[in-house]
């Protein structure tokens, strides 16, 4: 007899949907990238932060002006929060790799607002620091994923590899694209959330695929496709989870911890539900796809006409 299992939701048969839905988001992202640009923070291109601390009701338009006053063109200016002591204050950075005129400036800007001398922090890094950090960053990405690749070759098969690749590719120029839209600093916090986000992006993905290797056994009266959906389905829950019990922590950080913290956090919030959806949408059925091909699936696919049809399991009576 024919044991049913409860009905799957049919994910890839809205594969050709999602497939336009991350080819939209790549390219606004990649245009986003284009037109704006990134802003890079100090730690890259070499300048100066300076924190002002306890600034009580001074506007961001007097502390711009106060640096203009100096002669510091553009600087970029960000309030901050102490939650501890009940505090507001401002973070700016200006182009300025002199450790000594950067002092100077605090100085005179913290004067002429009339703010106590030890509300400020200076701290200054010089451009080849940030061309090393840009380059040390870089290498860590190009390692992190050759080393996705050859681990999931070797466990389960390069198919696997590459489509994880591709949805880890589609989830970090999403993050970036954002980030290039509404003008979010850059900076090494960003940098260590995009590597967290590869690691939670490839564990979604390696647990769909995981599933799918362990019922490849029932692809005698399914077509690969059927399969790869079941598995979705099996492990759908499980996902969602994780998702949000990752995200609690990270939303906590972004909306009550300090800048550093809210850094990391933006960037890793955006990136937990992108890896989630990648993995379902994006590296399942391409993989799927792809293996469908081979010509053992490809007439199972000619048998049941290439459909997804309902997951069953035979078993002989008497069992």
């Amino acid at each position: 007899m024919v044991k049913r299992l409860k009905k799957d939701i049919n994910f890839l048969k809205h594969r050709r949907v999602f497939f336009i839905i991350a080819l939209a988001l790549i390219v606004l992202s990649l245009a986003a990238l284009g037109l704006r640009g990134l802003n890079f923070g100090i730690e890259f291109i070499g300048g100066t932060s300076i924190s002002f601390r306890d600034t009580g009701e001074v506007s961001i338009e007097q502390m711009r002006r106060a640096f203009q006053e100096q002669q510091v063109d553009s600087p970029v200016i960000q309030t901050s929060t102490d939650a501890a002591a009940g505090t507001n204050g401002f973070i700016v950075r200006i182009p300025i790799t002199d450790a000594a005129k950067a002092s100077a400036y605090a100085d005179a800007v913290v004067e002429g607002l009339g703010l106590p001398a030890s509300t400020t922090e200076v701290t200054t890094i010089g451009p080849g620091w940030g061309a090393n950090v840009t380059r040390t960053s870089l290498i860590a990405f190009l390692v992190a994923i050759a080393l996705i690749i050859i681990y999931i070759a070797i466990r389960f098969e390069y198919k696997m590899g590459v489509t994880a690749v591709i949805a880890l590719v589609h989830d970090l120029v999403i993050v970036i694209g954002v980030y290039a839209l509404l003008g979010r600093e850059v900076t090494p916090n960003v940098v260590a959330a995009l590597l967290t986000i590869m690691g939670y992006s490839l564990y979604d993905t390696i647990v769909v695929f995981h599933r799918i290797n362990d019922n490849l056994g029932s692809t005698a009266n399914h077509s690969f496709m059927t399969v790869a959906n079941h598995s979705i389905n099996q492990v759908i829950v499980r996902t969602i989870n994780t998702t949000l019990t990752s995200l609690i922590p990270v939303l906590a950080m972004l909306f009550f911890g300090g800048e550093t913290l809210k850094d990391f956090a933006f960037a890793m919030a955006i990136g937990l539900v992108l890896g989630s959806y990648s993995s379902v949408a994006i590296a399942s059925p391409l993989y799927a796809i792809w293996k469908q091909r081979e010509p053992k699936f490809k007439k199972l696919a000619q048998k049941y006409d290439d459909g997804i049809g309902e997951f069953t399991i035979e078993e002989q009576l008497g069992r």
